[in-house]
């Protein structure tokens, strides 16, 4: 009878530790203690805000958006024209704040594709910043061209910063699992 007793006990101990890591595990987030992070992105509609956000979400890092002093148009067309002109003229729109990324070990930094590249205020943030001995994670979002050459163009506005691999993702598709697995696979 003892000998069945401690049989269930132990089978009990097993199956509750068991159940206890498959919960912790669902429920662990990437939490990247000794390092400092700093989410900074530009979104014009929403969609870079939203993957933004979900980065923060697994990381825990800080918020910062990229503002231009003088917004764009609110008309999609006018927008796709300045965004054109913009990059045939390496314009760099003067920002509401630089930023300032000297307190951080990882920077994600995030912006919309506009003509194969990222938007010019993510070409003025990273001009006004100084990413020596940086990690920068890139992420962008865009309507059919995906991400085109925004990543190797921030390794030129950002030469002594170690740039990983980007995430990608069209317009609002991103998910919070999809994001998370990107993360994890960073190996921060």
């Amino acid at each position: 009878m003892i000998k069945k007793i401690l049989i269930i006990i132990l089978a009990l101990m097993i199956c509750t530790f068991g159940a206890y890591r498959i919960y912790a595990n669902q429920n662990k987030e990437v939490k990247m203690t000794d390092k400092k992070i700093l989410i900074a992105y530009y979104s014009y509609s929403g969609n870079t805000k939203a993957v933004a956000e979900k980065i923060q979400t697994v990381t825990g890092g800080d918020l910062f958006e990229i503002e231009t002093k003088v917004k764009y148009p609110s008309n999609y067309d006018e927008v796709v024209n300045q965004a054109k002109t913009e990059k045939q003229n390496d314009v760099r729109p003067e920002l509401i704040n630089n930023g300032d990324v000297s307190n951080y070990d990882i920077i994600f930094v995030g912006t919309p594709v506009w003509w194969y590249t990222m938007a010019s205020p993510v070409k003025t943030f990273l001009a006004n910043n100084n990413f020596y001995d940086k990690i920068i994670v890139p992420f962008c979002t865009h309507g059919g061209g995906g991400a085109s050459s925004t990543y190797t163009d921030m390794q030129k506005l950002a030469p002594n910063a170690k740039i990983l691999n980007g995430y990608t993702s069209y317009e609002k598709t991103a998910n919070l699992k999809d994001v998370e697995n990107w993360i994890k696979g960073l190996n921060l």
